[in-house]
């Protein structure tokens, strides 16, 4: 901020007489300009900027009708006016900057939303279970899957419990994903602990190169023995790349009032 005002009164200082009649700038707006420079000076700034023309302020000015000749001159006529202080006009633009930035917050926290609700409406479940016991090597079965992938996200999550009477050493869940070209790539394996219950997520992005998800919850690294094991709430999901997933969204809501064209352009009967 003092910054700011050493640039403006060096602006002011070093400005030529003008040919017309100065104008004395209304509060309202030289807190507009204050404002309008705060941020090209903080942009500057940002940006790692050195400037020390003049100029760098005349398009704001210009920009509300005025040049640096009515800047000067209504700054200089505060110090004749007893019932305004030019801290006043600084701390209104001080408070527009403050309302601009929590309007910015609030679009920022509504797009947001709209990418959430994008996200979790275009989100389809591939597999659902609440419960799966494995009592025999047989039903192993149920926990390997395969799933042809497309870009976008896949969750897996569940919970799991090896109890007392399974008779295996070691028990693991092995994930991955398969490439066009054959090979592998994202292998993970998770180590399931005796007597325990565990919740686990594994997330894997796919993109184009990618064609397939392998899933397979109970392995044996040994020699397999009896199983005695409970998966819980057992879940694989999708979700669509973001920019997609909001062009379906839009879609999927083009037939609702909110993005109706008599909405947004207003209705041509009335």
């Amino acid at each position: 901020m003092k910054r700011l005002f050493v640039l403006l009164l060096v602006a002011l200082a070093l400005a030529s007489a003008g040919c017309r009649k100065r104008t004395v700038i209304s509060d309202r707006e030289l807190a507009q300009i204050f404002r309008d420079a705060f941020l090209t000076n903080a942009y500057l700034n940002d940006r790692n900027v050195r400037t020390d023309s003049v100029n760098l302020y005349e398009p704001i000015f210009a920009r509300y009708g005025y040049t640096t000749e009515d800047v000067q001159y209504t700054v200089g006529n505060f110090s004749r006016r007893k019932s305004a202080r030019l801290s006043d006009v600084v701390e209104e633009a001080i408070a527009l900057l403050e309302a601009e930035g929590k309007r910015y917050d609030h679009e920022v926290a509504v797009l947001d939303t709209v990418r959430k609700t994008a996200l979790r409406e275009t989100r389809h479940t591939l597999r659902r279970d609440s419960v799966v016991r494995v009592r025999s090597l047989r039903d192993t079965a149920l926990l390997s899957m395969r799933f042809e992938v497309a870009p976008g996200e896949y969750v897996v999550s569940y919970a799991y419990e090896v109890d007392s009477l399974d008779r295996n050493a070691r028990l693991q869940s092995r994930f991955w994903l398969d490439r066009r070209d054959g090979r592998r790539t994202a292998q993970q394996t998770v180590a399931l602990r005796r007597n325990y219950r565990e919740e686990i997520r594994r997330t894997f992005r796919v993109d184009s190169v990618h064609s397939a998800l392998e899933l397979h919850l109970l392995a044996f690294p040994e020699t397999a023995r009896q199983p005695s094991v409970t998966f819980y709430d057992l879940q694989v999901t999708h979700t669509l790349p973001e920019e997609e997933a909001l062009a379906e969204l839009f879609r999927r809501q083009l037939d609702t009032r909110i993005f109706a064209d008599e909405f947004l352009h207003g209705d041509p009967r009335e």
